[in-house]
């Protein structure tokens, strides 16, 4: 909780003209993400609607580096795995035997878990529904990077975040706002 009171502090101590940048960073950070930032920037005197557009706008593109980078390195693999698949099935004559080998990216039985559990999620409720009800397991940044790493289009990942950033953004706005208000 020291990272929320210390964006909190910032907030209250910075130029109104600033505040926005403040919680577009927090906006940023897993486990904040849109939600948290909305929420900070509200209890901290700013207007719910410029809250929501700055930890919207923090979050999707944190989110949008990710998944560009995600899929960047994911082409990048897949090109290198090929190109050497190539050359083991052309340059030794055989038929490409143990060069392709995949190798475990994450080696802890936790980190599989988590692989599993995804890859669950995303063959029942594929690429919406992973998006719209990952903020309820996994930070938007881990989701939407897994999906990338999966071979998803960045197009399609990058829409179905927006939406559940500007969704889940929205509604903590929404309760956070009519709570403040309430209580003033």
């Amino acid at each position: 909780m020291n990272l929320i009171e210390t964006f909190q502090g910032f907030v209250a101590q910075v130029p109104e003209l600033i505040q926005p940048l403040i919680i577009a960073l927090a906006g940023a950070i897993p486990f904040i993400e849109g939600e948290g930032a909305v929420s900070i920037g509200i209890i901290g005197g700013i207007h719910p609607v410029i809250a929501a557009i700055a930890a919207i706008v923090g979050n999707f593109l944190c989110v949008a580096i990710l998944v560009i980078a995600g899929s960047g390195a994911r082409s990048a693999i897949v090109k290198r795995t090929r190109s050497r698949e190539a050359v083991a099935a052309g340059g030794a004559g055989s038929a490409g035997g143990g060069v392709s080998e995949t190798v475990d990216a994450g080696g802890s039985d936790r980190g599989s878990a988590r692989r599993e559990k995804f890859q669950r999620a995303f063959e029942r409720y594929g690429v919406p529904g992973v998006s719209l009800l990952g903020p309820l397991l996994l930070p938007t940044h881990f989701t939407a990077t897994m999906l990338a790493a999966s071979g998803i289009g960045k197009a399609r990942i990058l829409i179905w975040q927006a939406v559940a950033i500007i969704g889940w953004t929205t509604i903590v706005a929404v309760i956070v706002g009519g709570a403040v208000s309430a209580i003033r």
